[in-house]
């Protein structure tokens, strides 16, 4: 189990505010250590200041040697002092940074793998990457506004307090000063945020897009079609280049805020000592010390303003980590399921799967016969049973090991033929062979160098879509569920090989029920049982032979 598995759903639902929470939670030791020193830091940040001041005072004008050695000394004790708890801030805020950005990623993994083929049909491979690089890196930086966020705090009080013992005026500037900074970048920071949130949104869209393109390319090209997808790619890429020159130009002004505001500060608290110290109010020295404490603010107030910023982002970045955490993996607790050969329904489409028989699934519309095949599956969520029991019932493992859907886009892992067949079971070879053979699947192993031990590219690259195709149906064979569920398996096969596809299929399959969406009359003359549907709802069951004798909407589905 992952450290860093999120499973408390009170985060999920406070967004992004309750992930970066829960991080800070998670590492609070390290975070208090980076506050601290951070806090020390910024704390002898302000002392050089009042150091020269008593230099100058006590030593330099009344020209006191031993003084002037003596604070000579201690600035330079805080010099390094000041060195020294700045490399610890920043290692222990490398370090929270390096933690939950590989704790994130686990954790995403992690939850990845838990909602297993649940994962496409929820987000996109596009998406995932996003939310996997950029914003995990992004909500682990924002982390490290801890440390130096805190020293900014107490390094505003301390400058405020030493410059009331220098004068009440200058001190309620300062007070005053810097909160006024804050409400003057608050709106853009709002803005910035609403921006961001979808500028994220639409950049992931437009990765899943170039992901969609590069695994269909090889496809794409055959049918001519690359050039009509690239077009739309350019299109939707110069939107959020548009989309993207609003977000840069709202940081920009963020960011000259910060930098102009701090400087502005120190010009107005500096004019302020200067006239105090040409009318007498102020010592030289107290003159020095003023600009020093103004010119050391200057790094708090900037760092408000940057802060502010990181922490926009973070809040946009953690809240889409939070909603991939919170999607719903198949529940683990339930019932084991009916008792076997039982039966499967739908409600929505009013089909109705006999146990232990052939059943093909017909649609003038293919994706509405395979939501079918996903609320039978449980891969969509629905009112279907199986048997008595309501499918959403049933726990996961029992439901997963009993029913199989078998997707023609389903993935294939690069590897050994023999382990991408195998899966995590550890078949022995007769149940290889038998697979392999009800699949047709045995030409393309003899044809492979090193046979079911020939190396397989991820997603099958290597193998054309019909040797893809039957490495799937082989797969799914040989993992003998009780209920098969594939999905066009034969579409990619040339007649002969479907003829003889479908009758070893039936042979394989005998007394267990499999269900199989196709228009093929090639496959649809096996079937025990032809379930034909329109506009997603069951309009007439029976063979194939009686359904063209006496059903002509079926009949011109079929023969088209």
């Amino acid at each position: 189990m992952s450290g860093y598995e999120c499973h408390d759903t009170r985060i999920h639902s406070r967004g992004g505010f309750g992930l970066l929470w829960w991080l800070v939670v998670r590492q609070r030791r390290r975070v208090a250590a980076g506050a601290l020193f951070g806090t020390l830091s910024m704390v002898v940040l302000v002392l050089p200041p009042f150091v020269i001041a008593r230099a100058v005072d006590e030593g330099l004008v009344p020209g006191n040697r031993a003084a002037l050695a003596g604070w000579a000394g201690a600035l330079l004790a805080v010099g390094c002092a000041h060195t020294a708890l700045n490399v610890l801030r920043h290692r222990t805020m490398s370090k929270i940074r390096m933690d939950a950005s590989f704790g994130l990623a686990e954790a995403l993994l992690t939850h990845a793998a838990r909602l297993g083929a649940q994962l496409p049909r929820q987000v996109g491979a596009g998406e995932v990457v996003s939310i996997g690089i950029a914003d995990v890196l992004t909500v682990s930086t924002t982390l490290t506004i801890a440390g130096p966020g805190v020293g900014s705090v107490i390094a505003y009080v301390v400058v405020a307090v030493l410059l009331w013992s220098v004068s009440p005026v200058l001190a309620a500037v300062v007070v005053l000063g810097v909160p006024l900074f804050g409400v003057l970048v608050t709106p853009l920071l709002r803005r910035l945020r609403a921006v961001e949130a979808v500028y994220r949104e639409q950049q992931s869209g437009l990765a899943e897009r170039l992901v969609d393109i590069v695994g269909g390319l090889r496809v794409l090209a055959g049918l001519g079609g690359e050039e009509t997808f690239a077009r739309a790619y350019r299109q939707r890429s110069r939107a959020l280049q548009v989309l993207g020159h609003r977000v840069g130009a709202t940081t920009s002004w963020i960011e000259a805020l910060g930098i102009g505001l701090p400087v502005l500060f120190l010009g107005v608290v500096t004019w302020l000592a200067a006239r105090m110290a040409a009318s007498g109010a102020v010592t030289v020295g107290e003159l020095l010390a003023v600009y020093g404490y103004a010119a050391v603010l200057v790094v708090p107030v900037a760092f408000f303003v940057e802060g502010g910023h990181q922490l926009t982002r973070g809040l946009v970045a953690a809240a889409r980590v939070a909603g991939f955490l919170a999607l719903a993996p198949d529940p683990a607790d339930g019932t084991q399921g009916p008792a076997t050969g039982s039966a499967l329904r739908d409600p929505v489409s009013g089909v109705e799967v006999a146990p232990g028989a052939f059943t093909a699934l017909v649609s003038d519309r293919p994706a509405e016969s395979a939501a079918v095949l996903e609320r039978l599956g449980r891969f969509t969520p629905s009112d279907a049973t199986w048997g008595t029991t309501r499918l959403d019932a049933v726990a996961a493992a029992p439901l997963r090991a009993r029913v199989l859907v078998a997707d023609t886009e389903a993935d294939l892992f690069a590897g050994p033929l023999r382990e991408v067949l195998a899966g995590r079971g550890d078949p022995d070879d007769p149940a290889l062979d038998r697979a392999v053979t009800a699949a047709m699947l045995d030409d393309v192993v003899a044809g492979l160098p090193g046979g079911l031990d020939a190396p397989v590219e991820g997603q099958g690259r290597n193998l054309s879509g019909g040797q893809r195709q039957r490495v799937r149906l082989a797969r799914a064979l040989l993992a003998e569920p009780e209920v098969l569920l594939a999905v066009e398996p034969t579409s990619a096969l040339d007649a002969h090989t479907e003829a003889a596809l479908v009758q070893r299929l039936r042979t394989a399959r005998a007394g267990r029920t499999t269900v199989v969406t196709t228009t093929s009359p090639l496959v649809l003359g096996h079937a025990d049982t032809v379930c034909f549907l329109v506009g997603g709802r069951l309009s007439a069951t029976g063979t194939h032979r009686h359904l063209l004798a006496t059903d002509p909407r079926y009949r011109a589905v079929v023969a088209r």
